[in-house]
């Protein structure tokens, strides 16, 4: 496809995490640890408005500070909540942050905004991690009618806080 596809990072998110095995694996599983994004001041302007929603989509690169060689992402891995199993699919049938590109989706809980600052609570993310983008949650729009089907999720309990460390070893970064 040879597409160029530049992705400014407009931020950088704080938190207390400093590893992806200790941290929650999905913001709605943390929904009380609090973060901030801290927005380039070249992009401040953009907040205007966001003080009337309460979630926004956090867009953020997945980096790994401790992994200095760019890997190639494997296209089956063991998702982290199925790592008891050693269950293998495909990447784009996960959530991992292991990715062809690693976008990170986070629906965050909008604590506050104030100049270049947004307080958020849904804790997913190491200390760090670059933002691509962060977009208003709108009901009307984001939320599909009914009970959709969500695959293999739909057989997975779900825990608070829950981190990869909690559910066993590494396998393949899934």
């Amino acid at each position: 496809m040879g597409l160029a596809c530049p992705l400014p990072v407009i931020g950088v998110v704080r938190t207390a995490r400093a590893s992806m095995e200790t941290t929650p694996v999905q913001s709605a599983l943390n929904p009380r640890e609090s973060g901030v994004i801290e927005i380039s001041p070249d992009y401040a302007a953009g907040l205007a408005g966001l003080t009337g929603f309460d979630y926004a989509w956090l867009l953020t690169w997945l980096h790994d500070p401790n992994d200095e060689v760019t890997r190639p992402s494997p296209l089956t891995q063991v998702p982290f909540l199925l790592r008891a199993e050693q269950r293998r699919l495909g990447i784009f049938a996960t959530r991992g942050p292991r990715r062809v590109n690693p976008i990170g989706l986070s629906l965050v809980r909008l604590r506050g905004v104030a100049a270049n600052r947004v307080e958020f609570g849904g804790v997913d993310l190491i200390d760090g991690t670059p933002v691509i983008d962060l977009k208003p949650y709108v009901g009307r729009f984001d939320r599909p009618d009914g009970e959709p089907r969500c695959g293999w999720f739909d057989t997975v309990a779900f825990v608070d806080g829950v981190t990869p460390s909690d559910l066993g070893r590494p396998t393949d970064g899934a």
